[in-house]
């Protein structure tokens, strides 16, 4: 890996526009190493959990709003929209499907100085593909490169401390991605990223407060910039430069500021893009910081007997997620059984006292409005504060695998003053959990998901064109989308007309 060092520069400098970022990550983009086996097959379970998340989210209002607008754009030959007939626009059927995808919040993740869920590149990829006759392989090696780019901005450069929205990496990395997937040249990947990072910054209001559902078009809405970014550089336009770097770039004025230095590594030339062996899925639907916090409650619980003995629960958790999910954020809204299922997928002492309560967590049961207004419940969730523990911070960033962590220790106080402690560093599903997810889980979790929705034929015969995606011919990208029958989108809510 090279680490580039990357700060605002003036207008009158000499700065090489090969010098800058966006430069470097389009040579990364453009660079035709080839994809490691391990590489590869993490990228099929990643098109397979995608696909397990859209099934369960597919008749939800904002997918049903999200898919109402795609099919309003045809396209011939076009991209597939999920559980659907036909072809469509493919930035449109990108938008359907990354609201599908992202919905649930229940796909992969990854977290650094920032964070991220790269499989949101997926459907803008796949997209694309499918409407340009692209290859399995060249879909490989786009989404090996849409991973390698967010995962290693996410590394270098942290947006939510300036309360930037996270896809902001998206845009670039999934127009990254495409330009490895079209075998596009540096300039013209160069113009799109600049393109895309322009129009997809935005503020952090989106996962404050009351968390509306605008949580899961953000990604797509990034994803769809991105289709029309590469679109317009390959027609030869151009984009703001140095979009970083610049005096009134995204650094000087969104993030740290002129005087500040990130330090974003990237492979070298013809190094192999392996960032998404380092990302992990989720086992449980809820937002990536409480996996480890749901898996403790579930152990726990046992030792605790009768849980209205509870008198306080304090976790002791990264600065993260203590500020993001948990009380450091000063958001009572994670406290209201009235919030959106939003808010409460990021409310970690909700989340914590339902695992507590439940010893299981379910995408649409736990965060049913009944199961929130329960009294023993709302009881038991205000008890539930967090505080920030320096060490867990420090694990939380740090470079070791082997001891990266987003867990929490929590401390639980009964009324009678005994205190029961544990801890949990890793959630069960991560490669270095209790429980690592192989191939078999994301299969059994795509089954499990889709089972209500999808006919198990249908379901096996996804499976199979997912498992062998490195081997469909140009033009057969199309297998990747799972078929629906239409009685079962009919249940979908009733989505007023707008404009399209």
């Amino acid at each position: 890996m090279q680490t580039h060092s990357v700060h605002t520069r003036r207008s009158a400098e000499a700065f090489p526009r090969t010098d800058e970022l966006a430069w470097k990550i389009a040579e990364v983009a453009a660079d035709p190493v080839a994809v490691e086996p391990d590489t590869e097959a993490m990228v099929i379970n990643r098109i397979i959990d995608n696909a397990a998340v859209s099934a369960a989210a597919v008749l939800r209002r904002p997918v049903s709003v999200a898919r109402a607008q795609a099919l309003a754009h045809p396209a011939e030959p076009g991209a597939a929209v999920f559980g659907v007939t036909g072809g469509y626009s493919a930035e449109w059927a990108a938008w359907a499907n990354g609201v599908a995808v992202r919905e649930l919040d229940f796909h992969d993740t990854f977290l650094a100085a920032d964070y991220s869920h790269p499989g949101d590149n997926i459907p803008a990829l796949v997209a694309v593909g499918q409407h340009l006759g692209c290859t399995g392989a060249d879909l490989i090696r786009g989404l090996a490169t849409a991973y390698e780019i967010q995962i290693n901005l996410t590394r270098g450069i942290c947006l939510h401390q300036h309360k930037i929205d996270h896809v902001a990496h998206l845009g670039p990395s999934a127009a990254a991605g495409l330009g490895t997937m079209l075998n596009l040249d540096t300039e013209t990947i160069y113009q799109a990223i600049g393109q895309a990072l322009h129009l997809t910054t935005a503020t952090r209001q989106s996962r404050k407060g009351l968390i509306s559902s605008w949580k899961a078009f953000a990604p797509a809405h990034a994803g769809k910039i991105a289709i029309e970014a590469v679109d317009r550089a390959m027609r030869g336009e151009g984009s703001p430069a140095p979009i970083w770097e610049g005096e009134d770039g995204v650094i000087a004025w969104l993030l740290a500021g002129p005087e500040h230095t990130y330090q974003v590594p990237l492979p070298g030339p013809g190094e192999p893009k392996r960032a998404i062996l380092d990302s992990y899925t989720k086992e449980h639907s809820a937002e990536y910081q409480s996996q480890a916090p749901i898996d403790l409650a579930r152990r726990m619980r046992e030792r605790i007997g009768d849980l209205d003995q509870i008198a306080t629960v304090v976790l002791h958790t990264s600065h993260h997620t203590h500020v993001v999910i948990g009380t450091g954020s000063g958001d009572p809204q994670k406290f209201d059984p009235d919030a959106s299922r939003e808010t409460l997928d990021h409310s970690l002492p909700y989340i914590f006292a339902v695992a507590l309560q439940d010893g299981s967590w379910h995408h649409q049961h736990s965060y049913a409005p009944e199961r929130a207004h329960r009294p023993d419940t709302i009881e038991l969730w205000r008890k539930i504060s967090t505080v920030e523990d320096p060490e867990w911070t420090r694990r939380y960033h740090s470079t070791d695998p082997a001891e990266k962590a987003f867990g929490a220790r929590a401390e639980i106080t009964l009324k009678n003053g005994d205190v029961i402690s544990d801890e949990l560093a890793v959630a069960d599903a991560h490669p270095l959990g209790a429980h690592p997810f192989t191939r078999e889980q994301y299969v059994a979790k795509f089954h499990e998901l889709a089972a209500d929705v999808v006919e198990p034929a249908e379901r096996d015969r996804f499976v199979a064109a997912a498992e062998g995606v490195s081997a469909l011919a140009g033009g057969e990208l199309a297998a990747l989308n799972v078929r629906i029958e239409p009685a079962v989108l009919d249940k979908a809510p009733s989505i007023p007309a707008g404009i399209f």
